[in-house]
């Protein structure tokens, strides 16, 4: 198998579903075991992302306060892979925030990613990308000079025993980014910087 981020060949098995990549350092699910289209979107169906949840808004709050702390009513942002239930968007638009959405399964709009944006958030989304390599030359495409890129993913960290972490036990979850990473995704698609916050929020700039 070659990685999808990267495009080296992966030699390094990470027992039997996964592969570790000594290039970009990413961990990776063997294609063999994707889910289908059909079965990725009813697990996605059968989440309760309710838009309305204080519990849910407070999950993704890191985001939404991130925008509100560094972007205006007159920036314009794209919510990528905004799911059953958009809530960052909802946060920001009832805030006057102008954000568009876009995802593949529940708002398939190709015009919005036809537009070029002053930031994009993807709330745990970038961690189901079967094309990592396409999914990020598209981000850059569509971000303006200076733009940024707010993304929440779990990280993964050296020392954390793979096998028996939690985060890669959801069947969508594909692709898994340390801040080598994160710093390689900087590196290839020329991004000016990145910052990591915490261990689930990363911000890449333009």
């Amino acid at each position: 198998m070659i990685c999808t981020l990267c495009n080296s060949k992966l030699t390094i098995r990470l027992g039997q579903k996964y592969f570790a990549c000594q290039t970009c350092d990413a961990k990776l699910m063997d294609s063999k075991f994707w889910s289908s289209k059909k079965e990725e979107k009813k697990h996605y169906e059968s989440h309760n992302n309710d838009i309305d949840d204080p519990r849910y808004q407070k999950f993704t709050s890191p985001i939404s306060n991130y925008v509100l702390k560094n972007f205006t009513t007159d920036s314009l942002g794209l919510d990528f892979g905004s799911g059953t239930g958009p809530v960052i968007s909802k946060v920001l638009q009832d805030l006057g925030y102008r954000i568009c959405q876009y995802d593949p399964f529940f708002a398939v709009d190709p015009a919005a990613l036809q537009n070029q944006y002053d930031y994009i958030v993807s709330c745990e989304v970038i961690e189901h990308f079967y094309k990592p390599q396409k999914e990020f030359e598209t981000f850059k495409k569509l971000l303006k000079p200076y733009g940024k890129l707010i993304c929440m993913t779990l990280l993964y960290k050296e020392g954390v025993d793979f096998e028996n972490w939690y985060y890669k036990n959801d069947p969508t979850h594909v692709f898994f980014y340390s801040e080598k990473t994160v710093e390689f995704i900087k590196n290839k698609f020329k991004f000016e910087s990145y910052e990591i916050y915490s261990d689930r929020m990363v911000v890449w700039e333009t």
